[in-house]
C-alpha cells in the first residue's frame, strides 16, 4: 500500500493512500466502512503493519460510489512529506555504498576506501519539507549546496540491540529522501552543520 500525507485547499495535512490514481482519505475511508482509522501517519505507524491487510480487505468490499466520496484526484491535493514532523532525528548512514565512496573521494577529499564502521549522522525534524517546496539556501553558510536521493527506511516500533535476522520485523515501510547537504561545511568535518539546516 502506498501511503502519503496530503492536504486540500480546505484541510490540514491528512493521511491518505493511493488507489487507482486517486488519493483516498484514510480517516474518512475508515468512517465509511465503520473501522476507525487515523488521520495522521504517525498514528498509523503506532497501530502497526497488522492493520494494512484489514484496510485492504475493506477496500475490496467497498462500493465505487462510497469510495469516490472519500477520494481526491491528484490535482485536488498538495503532497507533503509522508511524516511532516518526525518524532526524532532522522539517522543517516554516510558512504553506504561503493559508488558513493568513489564519488566522495573525488568531491570531498575522502580516502576512497570503504569505512570499517558505518558513518552515522543525523538530521533534525526541521530539515523535513514536502514535495515541490523550496529549499532554503543560506549563502552565509555555504557556497556548495548539494542533494542526494536516498532510500529511507521507516522504523515502525521500538527496539534495542536488535539481531540482524530480526531487523525487518521493525520496518514499517520505505520512502525517498532528498538529502540536502552543505558540501563545503561537510569537507570541514561539520556533519551536523552540513546536513542539519532547515530544508
Amino acid at each position: 500500500m502506498k501511503l502519503l500525507t496530503y492536504k486540500t485547499t480546505t484541510s490540514e495535512p491528512r493521511l491518505g493512500f493511493l488507489h487507482n490514481n486517486q488519493v483516498v482519505d484514510m480517516e474518512d475511508f475508515g468512517e465509511s466502512v465503520n473501522f476507525p482509522l487515523p488521520s495522521d501517519m504517525l498514528e498509523l505507524i503506532d497501530m502497526g503493519l497488522e492493520v494494512i491487510p484489514e484496510i485492504n480487505e475493506f477496500l475490496s468490499e467497498i462500493d465505487a460510489e462510497s469510495l469516490a466520496e472519500v477520494s481526491y484526484s491528484m490535482d485536488e491535493i498538495t503532497i507533503f512529506a509522508p511524516i511532516p514532523t518526525p518524532r526524532k532525528n532522522i539517522i543517516g548512514i554516510g558512504l553506504n555504498y561503493t559508488e558513493h565512496v568513489a564519488e566522495s573521494a573525488r568531491t570531498l577529499d575522502t580516502t576512497g576506501k570503504l569505512p570499517q564502521k558505518p558513518i552515522i549522522f543525523s538530521k533534525p525534524p526541521t530539515t523535513v519539507t514536502g514535495t515541490n517546496t523550496n529549499i532554503l539556501l543560506n549563502k552565509k553558510l555555504t557556497q556548495q549546496l548539494d542533494w542526494e536521493v536516498e532510500l529511507a527506511v521507516v522504523i515502525g516500533k521500538k527496539g534495542k540491540y536488535v539481531a540482524k535476522e530480526d531487523a525487518m520485523n521493525y520496518v514499517f515501510g520505505y520512502t525517498v529522501i532528498n538529502d540536502i547537504s552543505a558540501r563545503d561545511c561537510r569537507r570541514e568535518g561539520q556533519w551536523i552543520v552540513s546536513k542539519g539546516q532547515d530544508t
